[in-house]
């Protein structure tokens, strides 16, 4: 009789030898308890685990690289973001890095992405801390009693080990941070690096250039449902409210970052949250609040008293990119099985720091085309070293960095459903009224939650439109429970003068981007 692969056999498969232990599928509270026994983290108030990361506190995409081989190479949008390896590259990556295991103790979770039953697959993670299991086993989907895994074979690996590093001379890497995806190989491997972030933007991107190839357009946005099983979805970069307005106590949240849109509907790739908690208030975001301050939620680089153990979520004495990992169950209400039907609103989340954009516009099929391949906000001062001024920001698809192949590809795919059903897009903007960054004030979230209400309910649906002069956008004249001067953006500056050159500089940044792409 034929026995079924042990853990040992599948790890000696992909070609470890000689590791001291392995620690499978532990629980999250075995997990605790040897990040604890390793000087790993820190037990804090409420029961999560605070973890630093050292000099990488947010992703590296500059160490970033997918393998350059025959059987995908020409689907591949390569650049600056999707930088090439040879295959002998990896190769000698990888020994290094199975190498640097032995003797050594690695955590493995078995797990799935992918909600929807017709496109949910396995996935390894292999990794040598237990923070960075507890991180894994939190954010993807685990097994239900009834699911048998496939140890032998899953479909993507993801193996990590901050503590092994590459030699930029004889590896062909930018430094001895590593994180390099083989879709030929079905795995990614990292190195050099804590941040555990890189674990889940890795699948990400495999999910990117896998799915599309069954029709299904992956995109980087949260989805929540109605009590009518109205889908919305809401694309949108750190910083924009995008995990913030998608946590609604009206609306069932699906998922808060990534989704497949497949012809039968909308689908969670995860099953767990990834927030950015810096200012996090019990007042503002109670729900986010309560899932990061409970056992079971891993927090990175949060500030935490050492006498008592309070965690500061205002303090950015370490980074900005302060973050969350939590079970998505954590958080109510929630679509337990992480789908929904089509979408009927679509919302482009865009943090205006110029102050110039309409808080809330509707968008035809080409501007829709137009935004969607801007991805544009705006970064302000104090969210990252160096920016003393509002900088205009793009990132095309709200997620070039984890999009291997060429926006123009995803951007059509969203065309080709927005021609086939009848989905409403809206643009949405966070940012600032009545002046620029140091002047304007930020738009209060109560009324842009009034304003997401009112699209979603069809309020709106009945309100005259009018056409904004500079951007040509769609805006209501009229909105419960907000403010007019608020929806005429000019109106709101002290000089209108000064809000026109700011507007028209803008539009033209706008352009200026557009110019890179085939519309």
């Amino acid at each position: 009789m034929q026995t079924r692969p042990t853990f040992q056999d599948a790890l000696e498969a992909l070609g470890f030898r000689g590791l001291r232990g392995v620690y499978a599928n532990l629980p999250p509270a075995a997990l605790y308890e040897e990040a604890l026994r390793r000087g790993e983290g820190w037990l804090v108030e409420g029961g999560p685990l605070v973890v630093h990361t050292g000099r990488h506190t947010g992703r590296s995409p500059r160490d970033r690289f997918l393998v350059r081989e025959p059987r995908y190479e020409d689907r591949i949008d390569w650049g600056e973001i999707n930088q090439p390896l040879s295959e002998g590259s990896f190769d000698r990556l990888y020994e290094r890095l199975l190498a640097y295991f032995r003797g050594r103790d690695v955590f493995v979770q078995d797990l799935f992405v992918c909600a929807h039953e017709g496109y949910r697959r396995p996935i390894r993670v292999i990794t040598e801390m237990a923070a960075h299991s507890l991180f894994a086993h939190s954010l993807f989907r685990r097994p239900r009693p009834e699911d048998r895994l496939p140890h032998e074979e899953p479909a993507f690996t993801v193996i990590c080990a901050p503590g092994c590093r590459a030699v930029p001379a004889e590896d062909g890497t930018r430094s001895e941070t590593f994180i390099v995806l083989h879709f030929a190989k079905r795995m990614a491997i990292i190195g050099g690096t804590k941040y555990a972030g890189e674990i889940k933007k890795s699948v990400f991107t495999a999910l990117n250039f896998y799915l599309p190839e069954e029709g299904v357009f992956p995109m980087h946005a949260a989805a929540n449902c109605g009590r009518e099983g109205d889908v919305a979805l809401f694309f949108g970069l750190s910083g924009t409210g995008k995990t913030t307005l998608s946590t609604d106590p009206e609306r069932p949240l699906i998922g808060d970052d990534e989704h497949g849109f497949a012809p039968e509907g909308v689908f969670n790739f995860e099953g767990g949250c990834y927030a950015k908690v810096i200012r996090l208030s019990p007042e503002h975001e109670p729900g986010i609040y309560r899932a990061s301050t409970r056992f079971g939620a891993l927090l990175e680089n949060v500030v935490f008293d050492p006498l008592t153990r309070e965690v500061d979520f205002d303090s950015d004495a370490i980074t900005e990119n302060t973050r969350s990992g939590y079970p998505i169950d954590f958080l109510e209400p929630i679509v337990p099985e992480g789908v929904g039907g089509l979408p009927r609103a679509i919302f482009f989340l865009t943090y205006d720091a110029f102050g110039v954009l309409p808080p809330i516009a509707k968008l035809t099929e080409e501007q829709a085309m137009r935004y969607f391949l801007l991805g544009y906000t705006a970064k302000v001062a104090g969210t990252e070293r160096g920016v003393t001024e509002p900088e205009a920001t793009f990132s095309p698809g709200f997620g070039a960095p984890f999009l291997p192949r060429p926006p123009e590809f995803y951007a059509e795919m969203l065309r080709e459903r927005l021609g086939r059903y009848a989905i409403d897009v809206w643009l949405l903007n966070t940012g600032l009224v009545g002046g620029p960054y140091g002047v304007g004030e930020r738009m209060p979230l109560p009324q842009t939650r009034a304003l997401l209400h009112a699209a979603l309910d069809g309020s709106l649906k009945g309100v005259p439109f009018e056409e904004d002069p500079v951007f040509g956008l769609a805006v209501p004249t009229s909105c419960p429970g907000v403010s007019p001067k608020i929806l005429r953006p000019r109106e709101a500056w002290a000089d209108p003068g000064a809000y026109d050159e700011q507007a028209h500089r803008l539009r033209e940044r706008f352009e200026e981007e557009l110019r890179r792409f085939r519309l």
